[in-house]
């Protein structure tokens, strides 16, 4: 392939993900004893997270009502005594943490609207879903197309 097949083919793989955006990398890091990883964009991705499931006791899945999968969303996670022990924006519909057992507060954001909830984390993976109702304006949700 030429360069200018090769650009052409990289400006038509970036514009597949809208305006301005690009694919999302995984991130990882490690704040107050917890460790975490976030991310998800793309099959890849969300195949490598899958795989360290087991590493992690703590596992946030961010979607649109209609099941569309979201990203840029701030967590928020405190303790009992509501210090903060891990803040995050993931880039993915993926966030997974390792903290200690005990019960906390998460709360997560998504274009200005949280959604806060407790959760009782011990050493195997607890899963929470978090759902936004779409907004017409930016959302593209998939249409269910039950005749």
């Amino acid at each position: 392939m030429n360069r200018t097949g090769a650009l052409c083919a990289t400006l038509v793989f970036l514009a597949s993900f809208g305006p301005g955006a690009a694919p999302a990398a995984d991130r990882t890091g490690m704040q107050h004893h917890a460790s975490f990883v976030s991310g998800g964009v793309g099959a890849s991705s969300q195949e490598d997270l899958k795989a360290r499931e087991r590493e992690f006791n703590l596992k946030l899945v961010f979607t649109l009502v209609e099941g569309n999968y979201v990203a840029d969303v701030n967590v928020a996670i405190r303790d009992a005594g509501g210090r903060t022990v891990l803040e995050h924006e993931a880039p993915g519909p993926l966030f997974m943490a390792k903290l200690p057992s005990g019960t906390y507060t998460v709360s997560a954001t998504y274009e200005g609207r949280s959604q806060s909830r407790k959760v009782s984390i011990g050493e195997r993976l607890r899963t929470e879903q978090f759902r936004w109702p779409s907004n017409p304006q930016t959302d593209f949700p998939l249409q269910n197309d039950r005749s």
